[in-house]
């Protein structure tokens, strides 16, 4: 296989984990907590943007541009999502605030398979197949090279760059950008200086969710399809990118995202797809034996 097409498929595949990752990393950084209920959000997600795309969708034909209707399902996705992670921090996890550490985890594990059964029983535990070949035309496709960079993937590459950049600008350009970093470095101390803790942890909620969102539509337009147990499944790997960078810091997410897209793609296409999740945990195990903070994590101290 042309080495240049497995570098497309790595990036679309690293694109997707990174829209996911960074949800656990911002939640973690701030409540170091793990939110397992991040992957129904992500799930929902896909359900969201399958459902505004259906009325579009007569006769096997599409009644408006497709561009738009791509469009409305990624911003009714983010919404839809940013609503679902505040409403889960808000009745799942600020209750156990104070609580052992234990109890906020959980909580995160019930509402994920609340969420997942929920959506399951609505859903009668069948896939909801997206209409990407009238979204994403095959003429819509870009040659570089000997690769060819299909709509779905050129979608996903160019989506998830813009919304990471974007993420990347507001954490560090913006007032509540650094509000947030200031919580995730000492929450009593933000409290202290006048920052609302509740407001910044529900902003994480919030943020973090809407890419969650925009990678579930992405998702499945790539894959063509959605169905109740998407979340979990890439949510293990997106979780995986996030410990693998580094948990809590966001570059480290994104960097651990396309590393592990990278060792995915080219393990299918140069071993055997049979072991390409072997290959994926096999490079966590070997980094974090060497590096046990992640690739960009540092090392937290111990408070006495």
């Amino acid at each position: 296989m042309e080495i240049q097409q497995q570098i497309v498929n790595a990036l679309t595949l690293g694109s997707v984990y990174a829209l996911f990752a960074l949800g656990y990393s911002m939640v973690y950084g701030i409540l170091e907590m793990l939110n397992f209920a991040h992957g129904e959000v992500f799930m929902i997600g896909g359900f969201i943007g399958y459902l505004v795309a259906l009325p579009f969708v007569e006769g096997g034909t599409l009644t408006a541009n497709p561009a738009l209707v791509i469009v409305l399902m990624l911003i009714a996705a983010a919404v839809g999502c940013s609503a679902v992670g505040v409403t889960i921090e808000f009745l799942a996890y600020r209750p156990l605030r104070k609580a052992a550490r234990l109890a906020p985890l959980i909580s995160a594990l019930g509402v994920s398979i609340l969420l997942q059964n929920v959506v399951g029983v609505i859903t009668n535990y069948r896939a909801r197949p997206y209409a990407t070949d009238l979204l994403l035309p095959h003429s819509w496709s870009v040659k570089i090279g000997s690769a060819t960079i299909g709509p779905e993937r050129l979608l996903v590459i160019i989506v998830g760059a813009v919304a990471l950049i974007g993420l990347d600008l507001f954490i560090n350009r913006t007032k509540l950008g650094k509000a947030m970093r200031a919580t995730s470095q000492d929450r009593e101390a933000a409290a202290f200086m006048g920052i609302s803790v509740n407001k910044i942890i529900s902003t994480t909620f919030l943020v973090g969710s809407a890419l969650a969102g925009i990678g579930g539509v992405l998702t499945g337009l790539y894959y063509t399809q959605v169905d109740f147990a998407m979340g979990f499944a890439l949510g293990m790997k997106a979780f995986t990118a996030a410990v693998l960078g580094g948990i809590g810091n966001l570059r480290g997410a994104v960097l651990g995202a396309f590393i592990l897209g990278g060792a995915e793609t080219f393990g299918s296409a140069f071993i055997s797809t049979t072991y390409k999740d072997v290959i994926a945990f096999s490079l966590l195990i070997i980094l974090l034996l060497l590096k046990p903070s992640g690739l960009l994590g540092q090392q937290t101290p111990v408070k006495v």
